[in-house]
């Protein structure tokens, strides 16, 4: 069991590809562990971009990425900063929160000096990053999250390059034993 929810590994997550993992969160408590599963496994480099529309999980899943990473705090939404640091307590290593939100064009992350940020030696968690895909780098974990009723909420991860296939793989182990 997963969650104490009742559901077993079986029912709640499907591998559709080698690149591709879906399954289903039954309450915002075990999105934010299996955020914590996720942060945990990130490394300095890695963008993990966070879909989905108003109320789907992404702040639950962004504070236990946070959590798992080993930010000294608890993650925020950076809607109206654009962007949160989470530095890593044991090393330094920044976590970079990005919030694309308001931001109307791949060209507004250019003239914001968000796209600095590709070029550091950190994680990358970018919420709303179908508004920016332009300027993503093309190796990423997309992460499409969705409604399946009050409480339950519906994850696809997508790896889009070589890191972020090993990172999708040691997630997969990590949060299911497959």
């Amino acid at each position: 069991m997963i969650g104490g929810q009742g559901y077993n590994k079986w029912e709640i997550m499907a591998i559709l590809d080698e690149k591709t993992l879906d399954f289903i969160s039954n309450s915002p408590e075990q999105t934010t562990r299996l955020g914590v599963r996720l942060g945990e496994l990130l490394q300095a480099n890695d963008v993990v971009c966070l879909s989905g529309e108003l109320g789907a999980g992404k702040t639950a899943l962004a504070q236990g990425i946070g959590r798992g990473w080993g930010a000294a705090r608890r993650v925020t939404s950076p809607t109206f900063t654009l962007v949160n640091e989470y530095p890593r307590l044991h090393d330094g290593c920044i976590l970079y929160h990005v919030d694309c939100y308001r931001l109307g064009s791949a060209a507004e992350v250019v003239t914001a000096g968000l796209d600095d940020l590709f070029e550091t030696d950190s994680a990358l968690m970018i919420e709303w990053p179908e508004r920016v895909e332009g300027v993503l780098p093309a190796d990423r974990l997309w992460i499409d999250m969705r409604h399946v009723s009050e409480t339950r909420r519906g994850l696809r991860l997508k790896a889009t390059g070589e890191r972020s296939l090993e990172l999708l793989k040691a997630f997969r182990r990590s949060a299911f034993g497959v």
